[in-house]
């Protein structure tokens, strides 16, 4: 029958939506209502519930026929039951622990219908919960139903009626994610109840979803972050109102390492997040709804433009299908402010939702309005949201509304279980679609160029051209390698290079990873970043190939991450490690701290084999060297006799690294990076430097992250309230006090602090700071000669990448960049200034006092390289990478943000560079104090 419809529409030229609404008409599911009820005298209605749930809704409006009652079956433990409270009670926020007990109590009481499994561990080691609800006989059928799904997923090899008869005995999975972000803390409480109404209402329409509906959920996804935010909410929000009063803000911490960029891991750089990575490629569920808390009222994703155009068109009519039923039955209920339009893009693809869409699957998203806690405040809602629009039939209303948690639960609820019964209608389709996406996919890249990418072997450091492969590999990308020389109208490849063929189910994602970002049009913006090319921010060639032999190269499937051995040729007491932009140079320094090392000032050759300036020179080749060179892939030769060339002792410094408490998560970045490559460092605050801190008598270099929006920012971070706000552990809140400590997390170090920062770096220390955190030094008068500017107006650069060009590739900082020009990401640093102003005839100094810019953004439209930027001649020769010494130390400014977040391995190099060869930048670098770690 759909079939047929879909052959008439094409004849007649019917509107896609009409299609929509043909098929909708047609469903041979029963249409069954919300007023139906159940039929079971086992189940009844929950009084109490009922009571409650009136009284906490602060309008009627703000309820639904869906939620405004609560069925009670015998045996079967309520939410309350478990928890002592109704879900959406005044003050009160489930912590991760909690939650999983209830959901454990539900398996317990309905092991038919309801399955628990922990996905994985957090890097705290609380456990990742997902729970399952569904009928029966689904239940009983859930593995066979996940090896279908997973068979449909790669349809590759499946005959047509194989296809069909999948299709046919296939239960959509619909996966429910809840809590990614710390703050937002209605979902995790709403997919509680959620979970209990599956599980146990008969009405018709929740039987239909159980028969015809497979549901998980993760009922926190973010499992440390959310008991930490519950922890600060009872310790200082409680009590908290907006009508006048103290705002206690968010916890400092959620995550080891992130907080709200836990839904930015474009890579999977966090343990955590690759949990739920690798739990999605798993199961593969064609339909991942991942719940968020901001906007008025309820906000439900329907994929607006700019759009990826390399994901299949059929999601971008899946997303309003759904977004515009949900926002009709919640108007239909009489709900205010339901909308689908106006808010996130379909540009970037590192959203962790995002993981359905990247997969041929369906990403869902809502935002729904809270204020941060439990507690029921004035709300004053005004601006473009609580205007009609076309996608917003029924605005929010406009003024003062008393707002509760529970509202916000209503509304999620509603929802999602329109999003479920909406897809119980339409079972077939929604499976269908999902095959339909994966066997495009295949067939694109079999039939249109590109059909794919070679990284060729042979690039300086193959360690950074393994990353490539394994990240590209994590994602279930197929990655092969050449078994032979790969000779393509693109050019000749050596056996080893590693292939990407685009005939296959995630070719559409290699491709978005891969290409350049051609924004779609530059007068839009953009939810998050414009670019994140993977060859440009590894600094590894790819080669885009649209001859279509290379499918046929002779080439082996990668069947696991791939990790090259590195080795050292030739025989000889004297080990030279040659430094070809290998990351890990700085872990084998430090897997070495004790033996002693030296770094070549310029290039040299040992026999016919060529050394770039910073190699490293082991006066020692004991069997201990040669494995480390070899776990780390590095490559070495042993002489008989240290090289001719001038040397530095390359001491290991004292590395300190600073935050803010306004602002966690960009040095969580760096200390992600710091933790995986071996750095040892201290976590320091404000804290550490008040008058007489004598930072010098500690540390050799610190490490000031991008963070804040400028020098002011970073020293005054926030205002005092009217009492102390203490990040400590103790024995109430246990969560509290991870990675650093304060009495205080408002203020800021203030004008003592940066004096501190001053004499730090006069005293003989080295300050690194990267983008935003280098306007610190130029504001403040601790970089010398250096100014600070922020971009004119009608400057836009939401991160693309630019070219620069390296302008003294001697300075340590570029040790191991062999190429004239970098691609680099622009991150929204100052624009600075060293020496002449931009423009002008005069050379800058070379005197060893002033500051020396070492690398340059080129700027103008042919410096952009990948996404978007409007009016790029702003940054045109602007200074990059300035060395400024002062008094016996110096400050190395980056206007880029070499570490961004789990991303711009190709930019790392500069900050490890910096930190090894940290005295050794000129005549006027440090001098080596005694106390240096050695």
């Amino acid at each position: 029958m759909f079939e047929g419809l879909i052959a008439m529409t094409k004849k007649m030229r019917v509107p896609c939506l009409l299609l929509v609404v043909a098929l909708f008409l047609s469903s041979a599911v029963p249409e069954v209502t919300h007023a139906q009820k159940p039929a079971a005298a086992a189940v009844q209605d929950d009084g109490d519930f009922a009571e409650f749930v009136k009284k906490a809704t602060t309008k009627p409006e703000f309820l639904s026929p869906l939620v405004d009652h609560l069925p009670k079956k015998a045996g079967v433990p309520t939410p309350k039951d478990v928890l002592g409270y109704h879900i959406g009670t005044e003050k009160k926020l489930t912590y991760v622990a909690d939650q999983q007990r209830y959901f454990r109590a539900l398996e317990k009481a309905l092991p038919g219908r309801v399955k628990t499994e922990v996905a994985g561990k957090t890097e705290e080691g609380r456990d990742i919960m997902v729970l399952f609800v569904t009928s029966e006989a689904n239940l009983k059928n859930l593995e066979v139903n996940r090896q279908n799904t997973r068979k449909i997923a790669d349809p590759r090899g499946l005959t047509d009626a194989q296809v069909q008869q999948l299709i046919a005995t296939t239960k959509p999975h619909y996966h429910i994610s809840a809590g990614l972000h710390s703050q937002e803390t209605n979902p995790p409480e709403a997919v509680i109840e959620l979970a209990y109404r599956l599980a146990v209402s008969e009405e018709p329409y929740i039987k239909q979803i159980r028969d015809n509906v497979i549901v998980s959920i993760t009922g926190v996804t973010d499992v440390d972050g959310r008991d930490r935010y519950v922890d600060w909410y009872y310790a200082y929000k409680i009590d908290e109102q907006y009508d006048g009063g103290e705002n206690y803000g968010d916890v400092p911490y959620w995550g080891k390492y992130v907080f709200h960029d836990n839904n930015r891991d474009i890579n999977y750089g966090v343990d955590s997040l690759r949990v739920h990575l690798n739990w999605y490629l798993n199961w593969v569920p064609p339909i991942w709804h991942d719940l968020h808390e901001a906007q008025t009222l309820l906000y439900t994703f329907s994929g607006q433009p700019p759009q990826n155009a390399n994901l299949d068109p059929i999601l971008y009519t899946e997303l309003p299908f759904f977004a515009t039923y949900e926002v009709n039955k919640l108007t239909s209920y009489g709900m205010p402010g339901v909308w689908h339009f106006g808010f996130v893009d379909m540009w970037s693809p590192g959203y962790l939702g995002f993981a359905a869409a990247n997969h041929n699957g369906m990403l869902r998203m809502y935002e729904i309005f809270n204020q941060g806690g439990a507690n029921t405040k004035k709300a004053r809602l005004s601006g473009a949201q609580t205007q009609r629009q076309w996608f917003r039939p029924n605005p929010a209303p406009a003024g003062e509304v008393d707002w509760s948690i529970r509202n916000s639960i209503n509304y999620a609820e509603t929802g999602v279980l329109t999003a479920l019964e909406l897809t119980s209608k339409f079972p077939t389709m929604v499976v269908e679609n999902f095959y339909k996406k994966s066997a495009n996919a295949v067939k694109r890249g079999a039939d249109k160029p590109p059909h794919g990418f070679v990284i060729p072997a042979g690039q300086r450091d193959q360690s950074q051209v393994d990353r490539v492969a394994n990240l590209l590999r994590r994602q279930a990308i197929e990655v092969h390698r050449a078994t032979a020389e790969i000779k393509v109208k693109e050019g000749t490849f050596p056996a080893g290079s590693y292939i990407v063929k685009l005939n296959q189910p995630y070719g559409p994602l290699a491709k978005t990873l891969i290409e350049k970002q051609n924004y779609p049009d530059p007068a839009l913006t953009t939810y998050d970043d414009s670019a994140w090319s993977m060859g440009m921010a590894s600094n590894v060639e790819i080669k885009t190939v649209d001859d279509k032999t290379i499918l046929d190269a002779a080439a082996t499937l990668l069947s696991a991450d791939v990790v090259t051995t590195g080795a050292t040729s030739g025989s000889g007491p004297v080990t030279i490690v040659k430094h070809n932009g290998s990351l890990n140079l700085i872990t084998l320094r430090y897997r070495l701290k004790d033996v002693p090392m030296k770094g070549a000032k310029a290039s040299f050759k040992v026999g016919d084999v060529e050394f770039p300036a910073g190699s490293l020179i082991v006066d020692a080749a004991s069997d201990r060297v040669r494995k480390e060179i070899a776990a780390l892939g590095l490559v070495a030769t042993a002489a008989t006799a240290a090289p001719s060339v001038e040397t530095v002792d390359v001491d290991l410094p004292r590395i300190a690294v600073y935050t803010t408490w306004s602002s966690t998560e960009k040095p969580g970045w760096v200390r992600l990076a710091f933790d995986r490559w071996e750095i040892p460092y201290d976590l320091i605050h404000k804290d550490h430097v008040p008058a007489g801190a004598n930072l010098r008598s500690k540390y050799d270099v610190i490490l000031m992250p991008h963070q804040g929006n400028n020098g002011k920012s970073i020293v005054y971070e926030q205002p005092k309230l009217s009492k102390p706000v203490a990040y400590k552990k103790n024995d109430k809140f246990k969560s509290l006090g991870m990675y650093a400590e304060t009495d205080d997390v408002r203020g800021g170090m203030g004008l003592a602090g940066a004096a501190e920062f001053q004499k730090f770096v006069e005293g003989g220390g080295v300050l690194l700071t990267l983008g935003i955190a280098s306007y610190f030094p130029a504001d403040f008068g601790i970089a010398k000669g250096v100014d600070a500017q922020s971009p004119a107006q009608g400057f836009y650069g939401p991160g693309p990448y630019v070219n620069s060009e390296i302008l003294i590739p001697t300075h340590p900082t570029m040790f191991g960049y062999a190429q004239k020009t970098l691609p680099v990401r622009y991150a929204g640093g100052p624009l600075l200034q060293a020496g002449p102003p931009v423009g002008s005839e005069q050379p800058a100094s070379t005197a060893p006092d002033r500051p020396q810019i070492v690398a340059r953004f080129t700027g103008g439209e042919a410096g952009l390289l990948s996404g978007l930027m409007r009016n790029p001649d702003q940054i045109r020769n602007r200074p990059m990478v300035v060395d400024a010494p002062s008094g016996k130390g110096r400050v190395i400014m980056f206007a880029n943000n070499p570490i961004y977040r789990w991303q711009t391995f190709g930019e790392h190099g500069m900050v490890f560079n910096a930190l090894m060869f940290w005295n050794d930048m000129g005549a006027a670098g440090a001098a080596k104090p005694s106390t240096a770690a050695q």
